[in-house]
Parts: structure tokens; C-alpha cells; sequence
């Protein structure tokens, strides 16, 4: 799964990198995103005719949901039934997005110790990574969920998930919604996967409270097997 993950662009970085015109509020670097924290999210929007930048709450809440508190529970989509689950279906077929990223964590258990490790494109480029969004209550809360795959190549060795990253050239696709689910959810090749740098870092980055760039410093005296 995709349990954290860092975003720090600012609201103009991101609506030009995504040419997409910016309804978002104002965005804070996050170097420690967590479930229902605000985050950036990029869908299409009528009004705007084209894309535009807006703010969710990390964890897709369904319109029928009684309240937000089970947003936390789903803040990832899985690939293999995103397309029929009912707490996803609907958003699948008419309100996909993109969310973008500049990397996520996992953590590697070894013996008794646990070892967090951050995946970044090698570039410095933003990922984006495959999306949903709802719009809750009466007051249209915007709530997101990240779809996750299974890993391929090198990242099986930190875990057997992974977000589903989107290249540009799928963007319009995914955001038109309907379209053919086995080609909208199929993974980056292999090839493109091994541009993701896995760095090893410290452990402050499990504690939410934790929240700056040096969470991203890597540890060079930890390998990967």
C-alpha cells in the first residue's frame, strides 16, 4: 500500500507542470503526508473546461457514507477491483484523478527493526500518481484515494504494492473518464520503473509529527540487500 508520501510544490509549480488551471488552496510542503491530510489533486472540471488543481482530503469517502471517519481506511484503491468495489466504482467510471507526488515510503522489516525507504523519480520530476476523487455531504468535501498495483522489478524488494504512476501521455485518458479498465490501470513498464531511485532513510519518518526535508536524507551505511 501506499501508506505516506511527500508533495512540496507549490500551487504554481503545479497547475504549470500540469497545465491545469489553479482552484486550489493554498498548498503546503508536506515531506510526511498522511491519511486525511490535505492534499493536491488534479481532475477536469466542466466549468474550467480542462484541468484544474484543487485540494482533497487523503481517504475517499463515497457519497453515501454516514459521515467522513472511514476515509482514513481508504486511502488506497487496489487496481484489481478499484473498477467494481461500490466504495470505488462510481469514482472509477466518472471522477478519476491524478495526485501528485515527489515520492512515497515503505518501511522493510528487519529481524526486530523496521527500515523506512523513500522511491523518487532520479530526475527530481513529480510523479503522478493514479487517483479518485468524491465530493461528501452537503458542504461537497473533495476526498481522494490513491490506486495501488503490484510492484514490479526492483520495488518488489521493499514491497509488494505500489502507487499506479501515470506518464503524461496517459493524463488524458485516465481523466476522461470510462474508457477500457484492463489499458487505464495497466503499470509503467519495467524499464521506466528503474528511473525510481529507492533511497534508505531514518526513522523519524514514522512519526507524523515529523515534517520537514531532512526526513528525505538519505543513510548511506543502510543497503538493500
Amino acid at each position: 500500500m501506499c501508506g505516506r508520501y511527500a508533495t512540496t510544490r507549490s500551487n504554481a509549480d503545479l497547475s504549470s507542470f500540469f497545465e491545469a488551471v489553479d482552484v486550489a488552496e493554498p498548498l503546503r510542503a508536506s515531506w510526511n503526508v498522511a491519511p486525511t491530510d490535505p492534499v493536491p489533486l488534479i481532475r477536469t472540471s466542466k466549468q474550467h473546461e480542462g484541468r484544474v488543481l484543487d485540494t482533497a482530503r487523503w481517504g475517499l469517502v463515497p457519497h453515501w457514507a454516514p459521515d467522513l471517519r472511514g476515509g482514513a481506511r481508504m486511502i488506497n484503491a487496489r487496481a484489481e477491483t478499484v473498477a467494481t468495489l461500490r466504495s470505488f466504482a462510481s469514482s472509477f467510471a466518472k471522477r478519476r484523478c491524478l495526485v501528485p507526488a515527489d515520492g512515497w515510503f515503505e518501511w522493510v522489516r528487519d529481524g526486530k527493526q523496521k527500515q523506512a525507504f523513500y522511491m523518487t523519480p532520479g530526475d527530481g520530476r513529480p510523479l503522478a500518481f493514479a487517483g479518485l476523487w468524491s465530493a461528501w455531504g452537503p458542504e461537497s468535501v473533495l476526498t481522494t484515494s490513491v490506486i495501488t498495483t503490484a510492484a514490479l522489478g526492483g520495488l518488489t524488494r521493499v514491497h509488494d504494492r505500489m502507487p499506479l504512476i501515470l506518464p503524461a501521455d496517459r493524463w488524458d485518458d485516465w481523466l476522461a473518464g470510462g474508457g477500457d479498465p484492463e489499458r487505464l490501470l495497466r503499470p509503467l513498464p519495467e524499464s521506466d520503473l528503474e528511473a525510481i531511485e529507492i533511497r534508505a532513510i531514518g526513522p523519524e519518518v514514522g512519526n507524523v509529527r515529523n515534517n520537514g526535508p531532512e526526513l528525505l536524507e538519505p543513510r548511506s551505511e543502510v543497503t538493500l540487500f
